[in-house]
């Protein structure tokens, strides 16, 4: 029978972890987490308005209510951003029906990347990802648009056939997932964020404890990928961790191309 002394100890490691956690994510968090809110609003928007082109950005559709940036870091990583303040994957705005489809927006803007690439980009290389209020480091919304990591991909592609339109278990990158299978047409008629929150018992709830990430499958539907927080790990459920910002799949065929 464990002892009374090696609780006390157990019950220290996990309170030092928490802390740690924490201390991590406080160190880390930027000193100015607004900055992004304040290109969208004082910048983008009112140039647009002024000049007819929304720079910074990329695009912006006010109308749908969402902005493009192009994020500095990568070639051709992008951030979709809505055009009203929204913190992150947390606010409650997102599960109202009225609010605007954010992944399906950034999905319909992938075309931006190809742009800026010069040449089409593959469907299978290309991901979204949202981090969680912990994992992330602005507040406000935004989905990163950028390539898949090589072996990201290649353990999506070899999981494919087992993922269903339910969630369900999925070891991705060593890591604890949660993965389903959705189309097109019911990704149209409720977002990633409801498909998350009324799928995974406890989610609608914690919300700001999870990560959210989508690919293409080969069959032409979505995969949905959610990670959630564990501090016992250090896992703050940051998705776009399976992305690779330096696109190394785009490396790879364009060297496969020359030879």
């Amino acid at each position: 029978m464990p002892r009374p002394h090696s609780y006390v100890v157990w019950i220290g490691a996990l309170v030092a972890l928490c802390l740690l956690a924490a201390g991590a994510y406080l160190w880390l968090r930027p000193a100015h987490p607004d900055a992004l809110w304040k290109i969208v609003s004082e910048q983008c928007l009112p140039n647009l308005q002024r000049t007819g082109q929304p720079a910074p950005c990329a695009l912006a559709n006010p109308a749908a209510g969402y902005v493009v940036l192009k994020d500095q870091n990568g070639p051709l990583q992008y951030l979709l951003l809505p055009g009203a303040k929204i913190t992150g994957i947390e606010s409650p705005a997102l599960l109202e029906a009225k609010t605007p489809n954010f992944f399906l927006q950034a999905w319909q803007a992938r075309g931006v990347m190809a742009r800026r690439y010069g040449h089409p980009i593959d469907d299978s290389m290309i991901s979204l990802a949202i981090n969680s209020e912990w994992g992330r480091t602005q507040n406000q919304l935004h989905i990163h648009l950028s390539c898949l990591r090589p072996d990201v991909r290649q353990q999506l592609q070899a999981a494919d056939g087992r993922i269903t339109p339910r969630w369900q278990p999925l070891t991705l990158d060593g890591q604890p997932w949660l993965a389903r299978r959705v189309t097109q047409e019911e990704l149209a008629q409720r977002s990633a964020f409801r498909l998350l929150a009324e799928g995974v018992p406890g989610a609608k709830e914690a919300m700001g404890h999870y990560g959210l990430a989508m690919v293409r499958a080969k069959s032409g539907d979505f995969l949905l990928l959610a990670i959630e927080r564990d501090l016992l790990t250090l896992n703050l459920a940051s998705a776009e961790e399976i992305q690779d910002h330096q696109c190394q799949l785009l490396r790879n065929q364009h060297a496969q191309a020359s030879r």
